[in-house]
């Protein structure tokens, strides 16, 4: 394919040194990664990864340890639940795979908290194998070059996977290569805002820069607020959980927000989702299992 060639070589000479993309990350530094970096930017996961990995550089470090310890440790990366399904998937990786990552691409998919991205991003990234990967930032490369609009759908079509299984290179590795660099260059390049496209390998052939660039005309895109949402009163009552080591009496939870319905409401929620674990005397704590 003609889009193939200038992606892999302006990625085997822009890419990022990243530390889940070095041989020593294995399989696992990739699962992990790819858990923190959704909906998550590399700054902020940098940190956190370097740490987990420290701390739990097998799947069964982290399997050995109580839940709650992953929901402290990832901080304020956002979304906690990923957490728990990392810690879900470490357990699953030591009961069923004597510890090691599984390189199938359908016992990746069995694994609890892994889906169709994550496993196919696991496959091309730590196996060399040839998957068609579709985060964010493929789809909008392949949205602007292959197909002429601006932005892709909210939510990954037919579609857009029979395209992306369409652009696959036939040999592995070089598939491989190719969903590394696509998400690279929509990462570094054709950004959402602000797309460079004097620094593009393919603004010569891309079919919406051709076409002139015209403006998005589908639904609207979905923004992200965080202020004064449940998601903000949630991180807030997560952050006192995870700077006590041992349980947390209701008073001291009460005082991080204002308006008592949505803190009840967030709280519920965190236990809901089993991000937090109500005890005796209104008493709560990260989880233990």
């Amino acid at each position: 394919m003609p889009l193939h060639a200038p992606v892999v070589d302006w990625f085997a000479e822009h890419a990022r040194d990243l530390p889940w993309r070095r041989p020593e990350a294995g399989a696992w530094g990739v699962m992990v990664s790819e858990f923190m970096l959704q909906q998550t930017p590399v700054s902020r996961v940098l940190p956190v990864y370097e740490q987990w990995l420290a701390r739990w550089p097998r799947p069964a470090d982290l399997a050995a340890e109580a839940p709650g310890e992953a929901v402290r440790a990832w901080g304020r990366l956002g979304y906690p639940r990923r957490a728990l399904r990392l810690h879900g998937a470490a357990a699953a990786i030591t009961e069923r795979h004597g510890g090691d990552v599984p390189s199938d691409h359908a016992q990746l998919l069995a694994l609890p908290g892994i889906g169709e991205y994550t496993a196919a991003a696991v496959a091309s990234f730590a196996y060399g194998q040839r998957h068609a990967v579709l985060d964010t930032n493929v789809r909008r490369v392949l949205a602007r070059a292959v197909t002429g609009v601006q932005y892709p759908p909210n939510a990954t079509t037919a579609a857009e996977r029979k395209l992306a299984r369409a652009l696959l290179p036939d040999d592995e590795a070089e598939a491989a290569r190719w969903a590394a660099a696509s998400m690279e260059l929509g990462a570094l390049v054709c950004t959402a805002k602000n797309e460079s496209c004097h620094r593009c390998p393919i603004a010569g052939r891309c079919a919406w820069r051709l076409a002139g660039k015209p403006a998005h005309d589908g639904p609207p895109r979905r923004g992200q607020t965080y202020a004064g949402t449940d998601r903000q009163v949630r991180g807030r009552l997560l952050a006192v959980l995870r700077e006590q080591p041992g349980p947390v009496p209701q008073a001291a939870l009460d005082q991080v927000w204002h308006e008592p319905v949505q803190r009840a409401r967030a709280l519920d929620g965190l236990v809901a989702d089993g991000l937090v674990e109500p005890l005796a005397d209104g008493l709560y704590r990260l989880p233990l299992g």
